[in-house]
């Protein structure tokens, strides 16, 4: 695979287990291909979470931004 790097992880038993029971019974040649599946699916789900918590963001420094320029023009000197 290239432009891959390699990592180390601990897992517990359990879900060496139930990652190996993936590998017999799915269509995954290995724990490696299981584990980069369920890596891109987390990135994947975790992107749609970050965008809306950006966006959250963002339309809160809108609000910020209006509450300010109200705040100057009714507290005008």
């Amino acid at each position: 695979m290239s432009g891959a790097e390699k990592i180390t992880i601990r897992l517990p038993e359990r879900y060496l287990q139930a990652l190996d029971l993936l590998v017999e019974t799915d269509d995954f040649e290995s724990r490696s291909e299981a584990i980069r599946h369920a890596v891109r699916d987390l990135i994947y789900e975790r992107m749609e979470v970050v965008d809306a918590k950006i966006e959250k963001m963002q339309g809160l420094d809108k609000k910020l931004q209006r509450l300010q320029g109200l705040e100057r023009d009714v507290l005008k000197p």
